[in-house]
């Protein structure tokens, strides 16, 4: 039966119910824009829609290879339950490069939010947590501690 060995399962092992985003502020501009009239039913539409709500702080308020990540779910209805945690910033970076990523963060959120989900999307996603990280890798800006 077992073929002198273990019994593993022809299915692939769980990844989790965490959805992960990655945002590169070079490509902000890249993303599909949130229509109220055309329901988001896929997580990729969800993920473009956050993309394109994203604008990177202005270059003189910048750092480069900045790296923050927020932890967020949304309920049924596209709205964000609570307040997005920060869960991860690029360590040395002094608090007020951090508070300006965090301001472009909430901002974005403000823009996007609430997401105009199908009730299929919403059911879907209501409550799943969503870990978004922001990587500014735009060249030729100064770095601010």
């Amino acid at each position: 039966m077992f073929h002198r060995g273990p019994c593993f399962p022809e299915y692939p092992f769980p990844l989790g119910e965490n959805l992960q985003l990655t945002i590169d502020s070079t490509q902000w501009h890249e993303g599909k824009p949130v229509e109220s009239d055309h329901p988001i039913d896929t997580i990729a539409g969800m993920f473009a829609a956050l993309r394109a709500c994203w604008q990177p702080p202005d270059e003189d308020h910048a750092r480069s290879d900045m790296q923050m990540s927020v932890r967020f779910a949304f309920k049924r209805n596209g709205e964000i339950i609570g307040e997005p945690r920060v869960t991860y910033t690029t360590p040395g970076v002094g608090d007020e490069t951090k508070q300006v990523y965090r301001h472009a963060i909430a901002e974005a959120l403000a823009r996007c939010t609430p997401l105009p989900f199908s009730a299929a999307m919403g059911g879907a996603v209501a409550g799943r947590p969503i870990a978004m990280r922001v990587v500014d890798d735009r060249q030729g800006h100064e770095n601010h501690p």
